[in-house]
C-alpha cells in the first residue's frame, strides 16, 4: 500500500470511529493514539476547550515510551487547566497550547529547549522529574465546521525509523491538521446532540414540575413511578433465567426512561379539583362544610320545635324531653355518618346508599322556604361506591392517557424515541382490553408500557400522600397486583416477576411508612 493511500484508510478510520463511538472520553483518547500514529510522535496531549471558554482542559495524555496513558474522565491527569486569559485579562500567549487556540495557528517546534517564543517550564519540568527529553513538538487547532477553536492537539518527539526524535514535517502538518478538523467537526456535532439531550432532558423535568405546581400529589407520584419503572428494567437486564431473553440497550432505556416521566403529562389540563379531589363532596371546597352549617340550623330547629311542644303540652314535658333526645342522637350520627362517608375510604354498600337517601330528605327553611337537606348532587357524590369521583369526573380524569398520546405524539421526538407517545399513553391499557385510552389488548400492549402499568400501580397503592386514600401495606399491595392479574388487568408473568424478586424492597425503604413495610 502507498504511503497516500496509507494515511486515507487511516483518516477514513478515525471519521468512521468518532461517528460510530458514543463515549465522548473514548473518542478523544482514540483521535490522540491515532495522531501519534500518523505522525510516528511518541507522546501528545488532547485539550479541549472549557464550556466557559477560559482555559484549557487536559482530556487525554499518551507518552508511550514512558508507558503514559491518562485520561480526564478516568480522573488520572493531575495537572490543572491552562487559563487563556492572565490575572489582568490579557491573553495568555506565553503558552504554546494556549496561543495554538487564541490565534487558531498550527506550531512546529523543532526543538522547544531552543525556542524563545513560548514558555516552556512545564515540558522542562516534566522532563526533570522523568527523565524524558521534549524535543519536536507540533501543535494544531481543532476547529469546527464554523472555524471556531474547540480545542488542540499537540504531538512530541516524532520519531524516525531508529527511534531517534526528529522535527514534525510538511507531510505531517497537512495530515494532522485535517485530522484534527474532521475530529473537531464531529466532536462539535456530538456536543450538539449531547446538548439536545440535556435539553429534551431538561424539559422533562420542566414539565414534572408544571404538573408539581398544578398538584403536588402528581409530582410525586411521576418522580417515584419513574424511579420503579427504572428499577424493574434494570432488574430485566440483569436477569438470566425469567426475561432472558429480553434485554434494554442504552437508546431504550432512555426511551423507557422519558416515557415513565411523561407518562402522566395529559394531567396537565385536568382540573384541579378533580386531580386531587380529597373527599366526595370536593370541588373548589370540602361542600360537607356547607352539609355541617345545615345540621346545625336543623338541630337549633329541632330544639325550637321542643321548646314550642313543651309550651303547648306541658303534661308530656318528659316525654317531648325523650323523643327530642332520640332526634338529636339520630341527626348527630347522621351528620357523623355523612361526614365518613364523603372520604371515601371504603366501599359504598346499598344499604348506605339507602341511608344518604333517608338523611336527604330531612326539611330545613332557607328564606321562608322548606327544603331538602342535601341536594340532588350532594346525593350523587356521597353514592359513590369506590373511591371519591363520579362517573363523569372518572372519565375526565381518565381522558389523560389520551391527552398525554396526542401532546406527546405531536412532539418530533428523534428517531430513537419514536415510541415515546405508545409507551407512556399504554400504562393504563389492560391485558383484557378494558383499559384505555385505545383498548388494547394482550400482545398489543408493549412491553414497556406493561412495565408502566405495574410501577404506577404499585406506587398508588402505597402512596402516602394521597389526601383520598390511606396508604396499602406491602403485603396488601401485593395481594391487589395478584387480583388485577387475575382479573386480566396487569401482565402475569411481568407481576410474578416483580414479587419473586422482591423489586419492591428498596422501593419501599425510600418511599414507604415504615408501618406499610410488613415485609422483611
Amino acid at each position: 500500500m502507498s504511503e497516500k493511500n496509507y494515511y486515507i484508510d487511516q483518516l477514513n478510520e478515525i471519521g468512521h470511529l468518532i461517528s460510530e463511538e458514543k463515549d465522548f472520553q473514548v473518542v478523544m483518547k482514540k483521535i490522540l493514539t491515532t495522531a501519534k500514529k500518523l505522525s510516528n510522535a511518541d507522546a501528545g496531549t488532547f485539550y479541549l476547550l472549557s464550556s466557559d471558554e477560559k482555559s484549557l482542559e487536559f482530556t487525554a495524555v499518551q507518552t508511550d515510551s514512558l508507558n503514559i496513558n491518562l485520561s480526564k474522565a478516568e480522573g488520572t491527569i493531575p495537572w490543572p487547566n491552562l487559563p487563556i486569559y492572565t490575572d489582568n485579562g490579557e491573553n495568555n500567549n506565553i503558552n504554546i497550547s494556549v496561543y495554538c487556540a487564541l490565534h487558531s495557528k498550527l506550531i512546529n517546534i523543532e526543538d522547544v529547549y531552543h525556542s524563545q517564543e513560548f514558555d516552556f517550564q512545564g515540558p522542562r519540568a516534566f522532563d526533570e522529574s522523568t527523565g524524558y527529553r521534549t524535543k519536536s513538538m507540533l501543535v494544531v487547532p481543532m476547529k469546527s465546521y464554523d472555524n471556531t477553536v474547540i480545542g488542540v492537539l499537540q504531538l512530541i518527539n516524532k520519531k524516525d525509523y531508529e527511534g531517534m526524535s526528529i522535527p514534525f514535517e510538511k507531510a505531517d502538518e497537512k495530515l494532522i491538521l485535517s485530522m484534527a478538523s474532521q475530529a473537531a467537526v464531529s466532536i462539535t456535532q456530538a456536543r450538539l446532540v449531547q446538548d439536545l439531550e440535556k435539553l429534551l432532558d431538561s424539559f422533562v423535568q420542566s414539565i414534572a414540575t408544571a404538573i408539581g405546581e398544578k398538584s403536588k400529589y402528581t409530582q410525586g407520584h411521576i418522580n417515584r413511578v419513574a424511579s420503579l419503572t427504572t428499577s424493574i428494567a434494570n432488574a430485566v437486564n440483569e436477569n438470566n433465567d425469567f426475561y432472558k431473553d429480553k434485554y434494554f440497550n442504552e437508546d431504550q432505556m432512555s426511551e423507557l426512561d422519558l416515557a415513565a416521566w411523561m407518562h402522566d403529562i395529559g394531567k396537565i389540563t385536568t382540573p384541579d379539583h378533580i386531580v386531587d379531589k380529597a373527599t366526595k363532596l370536593e370541588k373548589i371546597y370540602d361542600r360537607i362544610k356547607m352539609i355541617e352549617v345545615r345540621f346545625e340550623l336543623l338541630l337549633n330547629n329541632r330544639y325550637i320545635q321542643m321548646l314550642e311542644e313543651k309550651a303547648l303540652s306541658p303534661e308530656n314535658i318528659k316525654k317531648i324531653e325523650r323523643k327530642y333526645n332520640e332526634d338529636i342522637k339520630q341527626i348527630k350520627s347522621d351528620l357523623e355518618f355523612l361526614q365518613t362517608t364523603n372520604f371515601g375510604g371504603e366501599f359504598m354498600a346499598d344499604d348506605n346508599i339507602e341511608r344518604v337517601y333517608t338523611i336527604a330528605e330531612y326539611q330545613i327553611e332557607v328564606n321562608g322556604e322548606q327544603q331538602n337537606i342535601l341536594t340532588q348532587d350532594e346525593i350523587k357524590n356521597l353514592c359513590i361506591q369506590k373511591g371519591t369521583l363520579t362517573e363523569e369526573e372518572r372519565l375526565i380524569i381518565n381522558n389523560h392517557a389520551k391527552l398525554s398520546y396526542d401532546i406527546l405524539n405531536s412532539l418530533p421526538f428523534p428517531n430513537k424515541y419514536k415510541r415515546v407517545p405508545e409507551i407512556a399513553a399504554g400504562h393504563h391499557e389492560k391485558i383484557n382490553g378494558k383499559g384505555y385510552p385505545l383498548g388494547l389488548k394482550g400482545d398489543e400492549i408493549s412491553f414497556e408500557a406493561r412495565i408502566i402499568a405495574v410501577a404506577d400501580i404499585f406506587e398508588s397503592l402505597t402512596a402516602s400522600d394521597r389526601p383520598y386514600k390511606k396508604p396499602n401495606t406491602i403485603k396488601q399491595s401485593l395481594r391487589i397486583l395478584k387480583f388485577m392479574v387475575k382479573d386480566g388487568e396487569l401482565d402475569e408473568d411481568l407481576v410474578k416477576f416483580f414479587i419473586d424478586k422482591k423489586l419492591y424492597l428498596d422501593y419501599a425503604k425510600n418511599n414507604m411508612n415504615e408501618s406499610q413495610i410488613d415485609i422483611v
